[in-house]
């Protein structure tokens, strides 16, 4: 049924309707600077519910760096950017140099980038976004806000240990049914990590149906939700501003 859904993704006011039926605040979009109209319309259209991450790649050199600058100053709602280091052509690891630029542009707006770790779904090397890669970055930009996204499996562990030890290093359930989180990852998250792990949905990829009726077989403390559902989030992508009480 995944054509179904993304042809409704296509319809702002139908995904806004089943935002508010499902109790989702706001939902990050992806933002193309190559053709960002787009996702500009919709954040137009509704400023409250939708902030936008801007695509990288790192092959484009300084071209990319100012393009990631010039399009988070397209609009306020702009807020984080993404990179997909294992459907990059040529693919650039997460480590590589190349990278490097578009972190420090990162930290000179004082936004957070989204990467993938793990292994994807997609036929694709996966050696590119190994989590690993992720403990000299987040050394060496210590000011920057790492959100690790798509799992990292199957190296749930070394990504605990990873968020455990580096304060700007971040979680998200990304590209996960809910039944198919690591207990780990959900055991760190009731425990010392409760400030580090960050819901995504995933949608139109998965159903809000079957997402939300997963999430109420999570065993997740009482203490947790509110962290994991919406606080870290609003944290670490800014998001106050935007958040109606």
């Amino acid at each position: 049924d995944a054509p179904d859904r993304m042809a409704e993704a296509s319809d702002p006011d139908r995904v806004v309707a089943m935002m508010d039926a499902f109790g989702v605040a706001i939902a990050q979009v992806a933002v193309n600077p190559a053709a960002p109209e787009g996702a500009l319309d919709l954040i137009e259209a509704y400023p409250k519910r939708f902030f936008g991450a801007v695509g990288v790649d790192p092959n484009t050199g300084m071209e990319g760096v100012r393009a990631l600058e010039e399009t988070i100053k397209l609009h306020p709602n702009i807020r984080a950017a993404s990179a997909a280091a294992c459907l990059l052509n040529p693919q650039v690891p997460l480590d590589d140099k190349k990278f490097y630029p578009i972190y420090a542009k990162c930290c000179e707006l004082d936004i957070p980038i989204n990467v993938l770790v793990g292994v994807p779904g997609p036929r694709v090397p996966y050696a590119c976004q190994h989590p690993g890669l992720l403990d000299e970055v987040a050394w060496f930009f210590p000011d920057l806000k790492i959100v690790m996204r798509h799992g990292g499996d199957p190296w749930t562990d070394l990504c605990v240990k990873l968020l455990l030890k580096w304060p700007n290093l971040y979680y998200s359930t990304s590209a996960w049914a809910p039944k198919h989180y690591a207990p780990n990852i959900l055991d760190f998250a009731n425990k010392r990590g409760r400030d580090k792990v960050l819901f995504a949905g995933y949608y139109p990829g998965l159903s809000y149906d079957r997402i939300f009726r997963e999430m109420d077989d999570l065993p997740l403390r009482e203490e947790t939700w509110a962290p994991f559902l919406s606080e870290n989030a609003i944290r670490v992508f800014g998001l106050d501003d935007l958040i109606e009480g």
